[in-house]
């Protein structure tokens, strides 16, 4: 049976958009979908799905399910972003930063993507140039390595959006490699 990482947009992030993590996973029963494991408290749910072809119309559709139950049970509407684990040992693989020694993980993350920017909106992004932030856009996904970290970062997650003209959320580093062990965890597990 496939396995999905989900990611929500939003979550647990303020004091709106709250969501327990408990009532995300009985969330995710209810819609049929199998064994949800959470990571951490910003709407990651790792789950199985028996009726799943990884395509571009599924994917959207799996994902709209999921925010019309989160819409009617919890009363906002976060972006929903899913990718299977393969296409997350694709996300670590691709790297741009994995070579170099001076990278703390922990300042190092990755916007995952809703659907890959146009060659226009690429072209916008890399025009940017965030000091002393670097940037490297891979697919659907962006990399992003803050030296001094986020707190202190002057770009502006607004901005990035608008030029992308696309959605995402964020991870850092560590959950990103937490997240996948889990998926592969379940799989090996059966």
């Amino acid at each position: 049976m496939p396995i999905i990482i989900s990611m929500l947009r939003g979550v647990n992030v303020g004091p709106h958009n709250r969501i327990k993590m408990d009532a995300l996973r009985a969330l995710y029963v209810s819609l049929k979908l199998d064994d949800p494991r959470t990571y951490v408290q910003s709407g990651n749910i790792i789950f199985r799905t028996p009726a799943f072809r990884n395509n571009e119309k599924n994917v959207t559709q799996l994902a709209k399910k999921i925010q019309d139950a989160i819409a009617r049970d919890f009363g906002f509407r976060p972006e929903v972003i899913l990718r299977t684990p393969e296409e997350f040992k694709n996300v670590i693989a691709a790297n741009p930063f994995s070579r170099r020694k001076d990278i703390d993980p922990a300042r190092l993350l990755v916007t995952f993507l809703a659907s890959e920017p146009s060659a226009e909106a690429r072209a916008r992004l890399l025009a940017l140039k965030p000091n002393p932030e670097e940037m490297h856009l891979v697919g659907r996904e962006l990399y992003i390595y803050f030296p001094y970290g986020m707190g202190r970062s002057k770009l502006q997650w607004s901005a990035l959006d608008k030029k992308l003209e696309t959605s995402g959320t964020a991870r850092n580093w560590t959950s990103v490699t937490q997240m996948l062990e889990i998926a592969e965890e379940m799989a090996a597990a059966g």
